[in-house]
């Protein structure tokens, strides 16, 4: 069974789901309808997915406030995360990036011991399925500058100006759609 709900953010609303195994999605609400959320987890998870609330659900929107308001700069919450297992090495070399630092698609390329693999990577990065938890807002283009966020760049612009990325360009991306 997947439990998931809605939680607010200083970066809008967002839907977060969990099974008893772990968080299994975070991602803003004005990118997927609720239907189309509610589907690609039944679909993902074989299972039954329900709106209500999960403990881990909550656990997950305490240190999301935490983090927001600059007392968390990692979490500790189980994930369970569905994807392939090139997808899953990704993700997980994400959650090795520390707070307030970037790598480029280069570099998280090497992580995941392909060089060669950056268009893959990318792709991966951007089938992240629990956003800001799984941090890949902070891969960003070799030369600094931001590319691609499935939440938008503004939103990648605000999370790496909360943790202290200084070497940012993104000058180009203050528009803010809240």
């Amino acid at each position: 069974m997947i439990i998931y709900n809605t939680l607010e953010t200083p970066l809008g609303e967002a839907w977060i789901a969990s099974s008893d195994a772990g968080i299994c999605l975070l991602e803003f609400t004005d990118r997927y309808s609720e239907a189309s959320q509610v589907q690609r987890l039944s679909k993902l998870f074989k299972c039954e997915v329900s709106k209500d609330h999960h403990p881990l659900i909550s656990q997950a929107q305490l240190q999301l406030e935490q983090y927001f308001s600059g007392h968390r700069k990692e979490f500790d919450l189980p994930l369970d995360l569905a994807g392939t297992d090139f997808q899953r090495r990704v993700w997980h070399a994400l959650t090795t990036i520390p707070y307030g630092i970037t790598r480029s698609y280069l570099e998280q390329a090497r992580t995941v011991s392909n060089d060669k693999a950056v268009r893959a990577v990318a792709k991966a990065n951007g089938d992240n399925p629990v956003s800001i938890i799984v941090p890949c807002h902070r891969v960003i283009g070799s030369d600094g500058s931001l590319t691609g966020y499935g939440g938008g760049l503004w939103r990648k612009k605000r999370l790496l100006e909360l943790e202290g990325c200084i070497s940012v360009q993104a000058s180009l991306f203050d528009q803010n759609p809240i």
